[in-house]
């Protein structure tokens, strides 16, 4: 392990900063001492991949909120933020080294994922007359992107001005993991005043290929407090969701969630019918539209925390953590991470949309761009 030297990059921000959105410096001052402030942004060693090195990098606002992440994969490793009580808390389930990120069966703890999230029926699809082959890492079907998808990626990170964010790049070549075309991916990691995490994903191809990118964040609010998250009190603005098989493949189908236990358009505890669900929570929740709002609300009763949660996306995947079995290795504080311990709230087109023509095109063509925006907000009550 290389020893963990911080270093610090300073940004400099326009004085009007608190309260402003996303790489916007607000009203400009002369740059005189105190018209100016900076944000600063730690980087430190993390280990090395295949000998090139690992960094971790910390963003931190105003008010006690800090996210940190690594280049490998573009891992959220710490979302720390104050409960009703002041206490600060880190509300992502996390490692205590790089060993962790990348021990057997991880099963994506705070990973970017690509080049296509969630599955793709039996490892194929086709564009056109062509068919592509994919690896089968679930079940015979094709799981976040392959055996090495983004989620195992060295990302290439660059701080930019504004808020305390970074950019994070990275090119796929033409036939990793079996997909098609050159794909460009960025994505921004952006922590504002207003104690938001706020991700924007761009991505251009030379080749027609399919995309879907997410992050893979397991949240509890507790902070380690609760030990699953099935008190934690859920709503989704998303009246129907996508039926799945004994794999969990679509069907094809999108069926209403009303009078169903897959209904959280009213905010109820996660818990209150996960019984009633084959294996618990693994599905993919549709909003009527895709369009930029916020689309659900979690809260964590032990401690007051509230998380909003914000996308573009049409859809989202409600996961439950329902794999999750107590064996993880070099969990942070020596924490047992056993069923439900988390959950993800992943947005996202729809799993095996290759393969699904009546679901949304995830298809990139040259010339296009495929942008996606979602925020975490978190506050307490």
């Amino acid at each position: 392990m290389l020893k963990k030297t911080a270093t610090v990059m300073t940004i400099v921000t326009g004085s009007l900063m608190a309260g402003a959105g996303c790489n916007n410096p607000g009203p400009q001052k002369d740059a005189s001492a105190d018209s100016v402030k900076t944000t600063p942004v730690q980087v430190q060693p993390y280990g090395e991949v295949d000998g090139k090195p690992v960094s971790q990098y910390t963003l931190a606002n105003q008010h006690g909120m800090v996210v940190k992440l690594i280049n490998y994969g573009g891992i959220i490793t710490d979302i720390i933020t104050p409960d009703k009580e002041g206490k600060p808390g880190n509300v992502v389930l996390s490692y205590d080294s790089l060993a962790g990120y990348r021990q057997k069966g991880n099963p994506y703890f705070g990973t970017l994922v690509g080049r296509y999230a969630n599955r793709i029926a039996k490892a194929t699809f086709k564009i056109d007359s062509a068919e592509y082959k994919l690896a089968a890492n679930n079940n015979g079907n094709s799981l976040h992107g392959g055996l090495k998808g983004f989620d195992k990626a060295l990302w290439q990170v660059t701080p930019l001005p504004g808020d305390s964010s970074l950019l994070l790049e990275y090119t796929s070549p033409d036939g990793e993991e079996g997909y098609p075309g050159t794909l460009q991916a960025k994505v921004i990691y952006t922590l504002t005043a207003d104690n938001a995490l706020k991700i924007e994903y761009v991505a251009t191809t030379d080749k027609p290929t399919p995309i879907n990118l997410t992050q893979h964040t397991y949240f509890n609010l507790s902070a380690g407090k609760e030990p699953t998250i099935l008190n934690h009190v859920l709503q989704l603005d998303a009246p129907s969701f996508t039926p799945v098989d004994a794999q969990l493949i679509p069907t094809g189908k999108i069926e209403p969630v009303k009078g169903t236990p897959m209904d959280f358009t009213t905010a109820k505890p996660v818990g209150q019918d996960i019984a009633n669900v084959t294996g618990g929570y693994d599905h993919n929740y549709v909003f009527d539209k895709a369009e930029m709002k916020v689309r659900g609300s979690l809260y964590d009763p032990s401690t007051g925390r509230v998380m909003t949660f914000s996308t573009s996306e049409p859809g989202v995947q409600f996961y439950t953590g329902n794999f999750l079995d107590g064996k993880l290795q070099h969990t942070r504080n020596g924490a047992v991470y056993g069923k439900n311990a988390g959950l993800c709230l992943e947005a996202q087109h729809f799993p095996d949309s290759p393969n699904q023509p009546a679901f949304p095109n995830v298809i990139l063509k040259p010339g296009e761009k495929y942008t996606q925006t979602t925020i975490y907000q978190f506050g307490v009550k």
